[in-house]
């Protein structure tokens, strides 16, 4: 066992560093060696650990009495009392009280109905009795639930119990019950899953005296049946009977001793048996790992040292009384929330969001292909534009017989088509309203210590958004009242009513060529009954769709015309849960199927902008989505004749090219018009008037008021750093005179078959090993004794065996040596 009284002083400390992470919230990146007790229910788990402490504190009952894992630190002292680090201060010197403590702190988070949490129960015990160690008593292992337990409480334990022993520095202390098949045993076969090496696992035999008649575990004490690497320590713990009659420790870990030396089978393992023996075990293989983790432990802390510096430094210089310090921690923060915005508008920032869009993207995502999506849904409303024309047309005219196309006609229709892009605008500028909100509020957590100052800030921004709001909107409908002012029938790109009436429009499909617009993985649906989904890497280009198996584009599963083909929406429902979109032919007529035996081919997606990022790229190769109030031709529109036909078509060619470019220049100003009246003000805003805006909303004093648990974050933050020094100071100074024990050498896990069982009506006769039975000497007989011949069997047992002389081997051809005599 190593005394080294650095070593030994360094498990404490880090149990502090473990301490002060766990109360500022935050989980501690030094993982300290400790020692996992798994194990059935009622497999004297609590026994152990109560017998290390030599008190009772710890709940006991049928079925599962340890609901959350007890995290428990002893810790060698001359006093003797316990500590909880959810009662900071408050000493337990009554060791019931920490019985009943723990059963108050586990009903408080999981009730008290059986059910269980992952959340620790942090104990810690001073004694005079007690070895550094640092145990986990994790609840048992069971396979029925009972109360308020889920269908699922055996995998909810398993997962429990495998976030402790999963890890490379957790020794596994497998407790398993000797009146038990150990083959049958749990926690022998969940360490044998995380330590298939049987590095970290030691086996403890509990009940040993609660076998039946007969029957001894020597073979499995010795590691002869089931070997572990590091062996198995027996244990008698106290009886139920003795719990019940409070049979004092001290006397029972007597009884524990007198068994194992009265007991046949065991009194040659005495010595390796028993609580204190397992205690000093514990010590010697926990410090022993510690002294193997040092290198590791040691650059962990350096690293969380230099990370805390700068932190601590400010918060040693801080000074809440101080006005000078308040000011400039104010303008500090308010020049950090303006570099921030700008970062994430620019995308420039350090820390890129690497699970969705945000900020600036997201913004350009808006901009590009949400908007230009909205407002093509409104300009292709096909039907019900000639519709519109005709009823103008007619109405125009009157009572008249009309010869010529009316003028009035095509002003009429192009104002109605201007009115109809004022919604998709005021919709864009509410979702870069809601994308800079959401933006203000991510950039305020800089100034989480000060709540009224964060909330201020807020404050402020945000009524001066919703101001720019008004303005920008305002904006955008003079916008169009500006395009409705006047018909500008001159522009270059128009078609003319010559061309019109020719039956030449310009709005014509892109020509892209064979171009590709988009590569991504699309989810096809294999089996509507099913809702079941495959994965393919999709390519669009301007004149087809194809998709292949993976990413490689090897082998190709389909090709796709896009010719003719319309975009439309599925409806989320039983069988379409996920977003989805479908390809189909429009022309009813044709009765042709899109994808093999489909009418229509469906596209779905993980999220909402995956999907609506695949329609803007459809729409750059040609393919529209469905007109919302598209019906059939023959139940929309009257019959009319060859001439109102003619001047129908006249009218829809002119008007559709004017309105392509009215569509062009509002898709071109109403990004800049945000970008100018809401983004950019803001940023402005913030760089200029931000600080004084804060200074005149009220005291310095009151927005410069620390949160409720800052300063207590504050105080845990720099115990934890001097914490991480004194642990480092220590590891330092540790010489190398710690005595070490190596570790045992491995063993074959193959289960041999065991010993056939006794015959009954046999005598119990303890296991000896079996020896030959040595001659009797001079001293007995009282007459010399004969001295052997060489070779003869009648040799004494403690006679030194002859050393065996290697022959040569045998060569073909050569007479063969002569055998020794």
């Amino acid at each position: 066992m190593s005394y080294n009284p650095g070593m030994q002083d360094l498990i404490p400390i880090v149990n502090k560093l473990q301490d002060a992470f766990a109360t500022i919230g935050q989980e501690s990146p030094i993982d300290l060696p400790q020692i996992a007790v798994v194990g059935g229910q009622s497999a004297g788990k609590s026994s152990v650990l109560e017998n290390f402490v030599g008190k009772d504190f710890l709940p006991r009952g049928s079925g599962i009495v340890t609901r959350r894992p007890l995290i428990l630190q002893l810790l060698t002292a001359k006093a003797e009392y316990a500590e909880f680090l959810h009662c900071k201060g408050k000493k337990f010197t009554d060791f019931s009280a920490v019985r009943k403590e723990i059963e108050d702190e586990t009903d408080r988070v999981t009730g008290s109905n059986k059910g269980i949490s992952t959340v620790p129960i942090n104990l810690r015990v001073y004694s005079p009795h007690v070895l550094n160690l640092t145990l986990v008593d994790l609840p048992g292992m069971t396979k029925v639930p009972v109360g308020d337990q889920p269908v699922d409480i055996e995998f909810l334990i398993r997962d429990m119990i495998l976030q402790f022993v999963s890890k490379d520095n957790c020794l596994i202390l497998a407790v398993t019950p000797a009146n038990t098949d150990l083959a049958n045993s749990d926690a022998l076969k969940l360490a044998r899953e995380v330590d298939p090496q049987g590095l970290r696992t030691i086996g403890v035999l509990t009940k040993l005296d609660l076998m039946d008649e007969g029957t001894d575990a020597k073979n499995i004490l010795e590691n002869k049946l089931f070997p572990l690497r590091r062996g198995y320590i027996g244990i008698v713990n106290r009886s139920q009977k003795d719990i019940e009659g409070n049979k004092d420790i001290k006397a029972a870990l007597a009884a524990e001793r007198k068994f194992f030396l009265s007991h046949s089978s065991y009194r040659h393992l005495a010595d390796r048996m028993g609580t204190p023996y397992l205690q000093k075990n514990l010590n010697q293989t926990l410090t022993n790992h510690i002294r193997d983790t040092l290198p590791q432990l040691r650059s962990k802390l350096q690293t969380q040292l230099t990370a805390m510096e700068k932190e601590v430094e400010e918060m040693k210089r801080f000074s809440a009384d101080d006005p000078a310090m308040k000011t400039k921690a104010m303008l500090t923060l308010v020049q950090q929330f303006g570099v921030e915005f700008d970062k994430q508008i620019e995308g420039s920032g350090q820390n890129v969001n690497l699970a969705e869009l945000s900020g600036g993207a997201k913004i350009n995502r808006i901009f590009h292909e949400r908007f230009p999506y909205d407002l093509v849904k409104v300009e292709l409303d096909e039907k019900q534009l000639r519709k519109e024309i005709a009823l103008a047309i007619t109405n125009l005219r009157g009572v008249k017989v009309g010869l010529f196309t009316p003028d009035m006609a095509f002003e009429v229709i192009v104002r109605n088509q201007i009115k109809k892009l004022l919604d998709p605008s005021i919709k864009c500028v509410d979702m870069v309203m809601t994308e800079l909100l959401e933006l203000i509020k991510q950039c305020s957590e800089l100034m989480h210590r000060y709540p009224q100052l964060r909330d201020e800030t807020e404050h402020i921004l945000t009524g001066f958004l919703r101001d720019q709001e008004q303005v920008t909107k305002e904006h955008v409908k003079l916008m169009m009242e500006i395009e409705l002012a006047y018909m500008n029938t001159n522009h270059q790109d128009f078609v003319g009513f010559q061309n019109a009436e020719r039956g030449r429009s310009s709005k014509q499909k892109q020509t892209l060529g064979n171009q590709v617009i988009r590569k991504g993985w699309v989810s096809i649906p294999v089996s509507l009954l099913k809702g079941s989904h495959r994965d393919h890497w999709f390519v669009l280009s301007a004149e087809a769709l194809v998709w292949f198996k993976d990413a490689t584009e090897t082998e190709q599963k389909y090709l796709l015309k896009l010719d003719g083909l319309k975009l439309k929406d599925i409806e989320a429902g039983f069988f379409h849960k996920r977003v989805t979109i479908a390809l189909f032919n429009p022309d009813s007529s044709s009765r042709q199927n899109v994808y093999k035996d489909r009418e229509q081919l469906e596209l779905s997606f993980q999220s909402e902008e995956d999907c609506e990022s695949w329609k803007a790229s459809f729409l750059r190769a040609g393919v529209y989505p469905e007109s919302e109030t598209a019906q059939d031709d023959k139940d929309s529109l009257e019959s009319f004749d060859p001439q109102m036909e003619r001047q129908v078509e006249t009218i829809r060619n002119m008007t559709s090219s004017y309105t392509a470019i009215v569509i062009k220049t509002i898709r071109d100003l109403v990004p800049k018009s945000i970008m100018h009246l809401m983004v950019n003000k803001m940023k402005l805003i913030i760089s200029q008037d931000l600080l004084p805006m804060i200074y005149a909303a009220g005291s310095q004093d009151q927005l410069m008021e620390e949160s409720a648990g800052e300063q207590q974050r504050r105080e845990e933050m720099l115990r934890m750093y001097h914490s991480c020094r004194e642990a480092l100071g220590i590891i330092t100074d540790i010489t190398a005179k710690t005595v070490h024990t190596p570790l045992p050498p491995p063993v074959d896990y193959d289960v041999p078959e065991p010993p056939p069982p006794k015959p009954k009506g046999a005598p119990i006769r303890p296991n000896r090993p079996t020896t030959k039975v040595p001659v009797k000497s001079e001293l007995s007989t009282g007459r010399p004794s004969i001295p052997n011949r060489p070779g003869s069997s009648n040799a004494p047992a403690d006679a030194q065996p002859r050393p065996s002389v290697p022959r040569r081997p045998h060569v073909p051809g050569r007479p063969a040596p002569p055998r020794p005599q």
